[in-house]
């Protein structure tokens, strides 16, 4: 696979003209360099310890027809929630589309592909484009890096308070030909801003795909931001998704994850709490079933002193499905005064579904508050006895208990329709 990849690499750079000298490509460079050594991750590596990714993609995925997407049209579609009141960014087989990007006009708001961006606000760009994603780190960032071209970038100027969501739709479609497709994500939330964004990821397609993507996103000082992530693909994708969230003084951020579908979804969540008083909130739901495979792995970097983290994950598995959980909480020596809090509790539905879960604490100071727990079990027998002793039929008992069990996340959810549709999912899944 790596050498059909270095020759793809190759074939990439023929094809960048000008750009290829630009410090896009240098980071290109760089992160191949990077991924060419240490390819995708290893059966013994810990951090895909139960996540047997690689093995999947060499067996379903072709790489050597593999090339980014330099010159394509892009194909109308109408995802979910294309009619709701929101700002709407289109990306539909791996291509942006920017006709539709043109037209959009919101004062305090801009919203462009990268490439545009590079010559827009070169500044913005240079300082935070690829400083937040390691390469070093995570393959599927160095991967994503080396083959990156095309990407959405969202600038909140200071104080802007957005009345609308943003929603960023990820659709791959039936029709692509591609089998790898790479998406790039720069947001920068300035000053004062509050907004929420929308990163709805779905799949029809009927042969297996590759899709693999990254976010930075930089909240700037007394910023709130709500940002949410909405996976549900067919059962013939593979779905790696690397968030990176930077965190300035007195801001906010609540983070929200919902995998309702797909074949293996990957999800790194990364934050890091650069200043004082920063707090972060992390909510994340997954209700999966038949063979499906979800794997959640979340740090939240604590730097400086009286900050607050908040982290509630919860999942249902059914039938056969496999479910992963492993977050870290990192407190250094300096991040004295730190309240830091993290939940993982999860339900089997039968003898044949599994989660593996590993909350973790790694504490360099003294004077903090960190705790963490997870729970793993089945229905409680008697409370379903209880419900049906009322004349409640089995399984409408069985979903009365597990929409109880997911009710701390969904309250959370602020925004109408996306409450409303995965509260809907919920209930025909569980009923």
């Amino acid at each position: 696979m790596i050498d059909q990849l270095k020759d793809n690499f190759k074939t990439f750079e023929s094809k960048l003209n000008g750009a290829s000298k630009s410090n896009w490509h240098l980071l290109r460079k760089e992160a191949f360099e990077i991924f060419s050594k240490n390819g995708f991750p290893k059966t013994k590596d810990e951090e895909y310890r139960y996540t047997h990714i690689t093995r999947a993609l060499e067996k379903s995925i072709n790489f050597s027809d593999f090339s980014p997407v330099i010159k394509s049209q892009h194909v109308e579609t109408q995802p979910l929630f294309y009619d709701a009141d929101a700002i709407h960014v289109f990306i539909t087989n791996g291509v942006v589309n920017r006709e539709k990007l043109n037209q959009l006009k919101v004062p305090g708001l801009d919203i462009m592909t990268l490439r545009e961006a590079t010559e827009k606000y070169p500044n913005e760009v240079e300082t935070h484009f690829g400083k937040y994603a390691d390469v070093k780190k995570d393959p599927f960032t160095a991967f994503n890096m080396a083959f990156s071209y095309e990407g959405v970038f969202i600038k909140i100027h200071k104080n802007t308070i957005l009345e609308k969501p943003v929603i960023l739709h990820y659709h791959v479609g039936h029709e692509s030909q591609n089998h790898v497709f790479q998406s790039r994500n720069l947001i920068i939330a300035e000053q004062g801003v509050q907004a929420n964004i929308i990163e709805s990821n779905g799949s029809t397609n009927l042969q297996e795909q590759f899709s693999n993507h990254v976010s930075e996103i930089v909240v700037e000082a007394n910023a709130h931001l709500k940002y949410f992530k909405l996976q549900y693909h067919s059962d013939k994708t593979y779905h790696i998704d690397n968030s990176f969230i930077s965190q300035r003084k007195d801001s906010v951020v609540k983070s929200y994850t919902f995998t309702l579908e797909g074949k293996i979804t990957r999800n790194n969540l990364n934050l890091m709490l650069e200043e004082e008083n920063c707090e972060a909130h992390m909510y994340g739901l997954y209700v999966v079933h038949r063979d499906s495979h979800v794997d959640n792995h979340t740090s939240v970097d604590h730097k400086v002193a009286n900050c607050y983290s908040n982290e509630i994950y919860k999942g249902i598995l059914d039938d056969t499905s496999k479910g992963v959980f492993n977050g870290k909480i990192f407190v250094r020596q300096d991040a004295q005064k730190t309240n830091a809090f993290q939940s993982n509790k999860n339900i089997l539905l039968t003898d044949t579904a599994s989660v593996n879960t590993k909350p973790q604490l790694e504490i360099w100071a003294d004077d903090v508050k960190c705790s963490h727990g997870c729970t793993t079990g089945q229905l409680d027998d008697e409370q379903l006895f209880y419900l049906r002793s009322r004349g409640i039929s089995k399984s409408s008992a069985r979903a009365m208990l597990l929409h109880a069990f997911v009710n701390d996340v969904l309250d959370k959810i602020e925004i109408d329709f996306l409450h409303d549709f995965i509260n809907d999912e919920m209930y025909n899944r569980l009923d």
